[in-house]
């Protein structure tokens, strides 16, 4: 039997336990729903904050499946989880949101991209391999571990023969190169009877690191585009029977077409400004959405910047925030630490939203604020 979250008896269980989980617990927390979270890592973000901790693998099949049968419902923060011991807790009635059916697709990103061509939608052009013999590649081309990528991790600009030597040798996917104008991400969210979608977001991105520095909302791209994407959005929520998020980053190519290039099945990093800067944040619509509660609005509030805190490169140890004091000092600005006490190089370490009425405002603020604010170790 399900209890209503609004019940001391229930509680949300929740598989990852990083910065992710631990804003989700935070939301939960604020409407009193006790969380449990499953995470390899003691020190963890989410484990400072959640009602109960177990540390363990959310990949191992026996300690998903016992970790799964304690709690009402399950969700996740990161798509990598072990889906036979989903399967299994599924077929016992347990209510699991993503659904592992879901997360398997997602999980892969050749059964990803053979999917938006099914559903002929726009994609960028690509081939899927399941080793490089064979493979004659024409550079530069982008190659996408099939399996196992995760925040820009799994995934290469190929210049070169040299490059392409130094890959591993795994499933892959071979896609076109884009001529990229931007990137944009719109995150829908859906219960049992409803869909909607947060404001849309424009995406700057690490040169080398593939990590998203920052992002500005409203999106700066044409509004027939914006249309475009959360039209998308929904048809790959609906038809996916998602409950809770589904974020799709895309990219606007030079000749002003949209092009999906991959989801997530849960918070986003191009959703962290919702929390100041919208009604509903990301992670009190996917609380709502995994718990069928009624769906928040999506009003932006405010222009919103979001600036990502990484970890500087050439510096690993105990964390120090060179320049908080000055950042602390600036109009507008919400500092968001994860409570990660280790920094290293490109290691996301938090987020900083700044919300003003006027979005170049913000824009320069966001500007400054990446200068002098550093996460180095002493």
């Amino acid at each position: 039997m399900v209890h209503s979250p609004f019940s001391s008896s229930f509680q949300l269980g929740i598989l990852g336990g990083g910065q992710l989980g631990k804003m989700l617990c935070q939301v939960a927390y604020q409407m009193d729903i006790s969380t449990a979270v499953l995470d390899p890592d003691l020190q963890c973000s989410a484990a400072q904050i959640a009602k109960r901790f177990v540390q363990g693998s959310f990949k191992d099949f026996d300690t998903v499946l016992e970790f799964g049968r304690t709690v009402d419902v399950l969700t996740i923060e990161i798509e990598h989880v072990n889906l036979d011991a989903l399967d299994q807790l599924e077929k016992e009635g347990k209510t699991i949101h993503p659904n592992p059916k879901a997360l398997r697709l997602i999980q892969n990103k050749q059964l990803q991209k053979d999917w938006y061509a099914q559903l002929n939608l726009p994609t960028s052009p690509f081939s899927n391999h399941s080793s490089k013999l064979g493979f004659s590649p024409k550079f530069p081309f982008v190659w996408k571990s099939a399996t196992g990528g995760y925040d820009g991790k799994g995934v290469s600009v190929v210049h070169n023969e040299n490059d392409w030597n130094q890959l591993p040798d795994v499933p892959f996917v071979a896609e076109e190169m884009v001529d990229i104008q931007t990137e944009i991400a719109v995150i829908a969210v859906r219960n049992a009877s409803q869909t909607t979608c947060l404001p849309a977001c424009s995406m700057v991105f690490h040169p080398t690191a593939n990590l998203v520095t920052q992002v500005v909302s409203p999106a700066q791209v044409d509004t027939p585009i914006l249309q475009q994407a959360e039209t998308i959005a929904t048809q790959l929520i609906n038809d996916l029977a998602i409950q809770g998020l589904l974020a799709v980053e895309f990219f606007v190519n030079a000749r002003g077409q949209l092009l999906i290039n991959e989801v997530a099945p849960r918070p986003h990093n191009s959703g962290h400004f919702t929390i100041e800067g919208a009604e509903s944040s990301q992670y009190e619509q996917h609380l709502r959405g995994v718990l069928n509660l009624p769906l928040g609005s999506s009003r932006l509030k405010s222009p919103s910047v979001m600036v990502n805190i990484i970890g500087e490169p050439g510096f690993s140890g105990p964390v120090y925030y060179q320049g908080m004091e000055e950042v602390l000092g600036i109009p507008g600005a919400s500092v968001h630490l994860y409570g990660k006490k280790e920094t290293r190089p490109f290691r996301k370490m938090g987020h900083v939203t700044i919300t003003d009425a006027h979005l170049d405002s913000a824009m320069d603020k966001g500007q400054r604020i990446n200068q002098i604010l550093k996460a180095i170790s002493l």
